[in-house]
């Protein structure tokens, strides 16, 4: 099964994704991470557009194949990216569990975003006002939408994890 954690920075995806693939024993897959190797050490520039998100695809498809759960963690903030998951997935044949990570209380967002700290070693976090002036189109599809206001890290996976449970086993929802 493969796993998409979506949201704005500060959210609490790699909280959660990390949470839950250690739970799973799963394959974390965090396009940050990707990216900030791709212009850092493959010197690519900070304009790489969507090599970042085509790695994880790859990544998260060698996975799939071979029979592992994948968690990926990323803004998807475009319909394309979030179009990129549901290709890997229907390619592989596995269902697709799509969760969008929000925080509906503003002013805890914004203190999240600015209380961080880095965990990848020289990679810059977004400032608030970069969160909020950033390009993000709101989410049509179907999906499971988990409010990190409004419940703990131990209570938002645990609400993922019987998400996963549910969908485990059935046919190949990738829509």
């Amino acid at each position: 099964m493969l796993v998409v954690l979506g949201g704005l920075p500060g959210t609490g995806k790699t909280t959660l994704g990390k949470a839950l693939a250690s739970k799973r024993s799963a394959v974390y897959v965090r396009v940050d991470e990707i990216e900030h190797a791709l212009t850092r050490h493959a010197k690519l520039g900070p304009d790489i557009g969507a090599a970042g998100y085509v790695v994880a695809f790859a990544v998260a498809a060698s996975n799939l194949r071979l029979g592992s759960l994948v968690i990926a963690d990323s803004v998807n903030p475009v319909p394309e990216s979030r179009q990129g998951w549901r290709d890997v997935a229907h390619g592989e044949a596995v269902p697709l569990m799509k969760i969008e990570i929000i925080c509906s209380n503003g002013t805890e967002h914004r203190r999240r975003v600015e209380a961080r700290t880095a965990d990848i070693a020289g990679f810059k976090l977004p400032s608030w006002s970069s969160v909020t002036e950033r390009d993000y189109v709101p989410w049509t599809s179907p999906r499971l939408v988990v409010d990190t206001a409004l419940l703990t890290p131990d209570e938002a996976v645990a609400a993922i994890e019987a998400a996963i449970n549910g969908l485990s086993g059935k046919a190949c929802p990738t829509s």
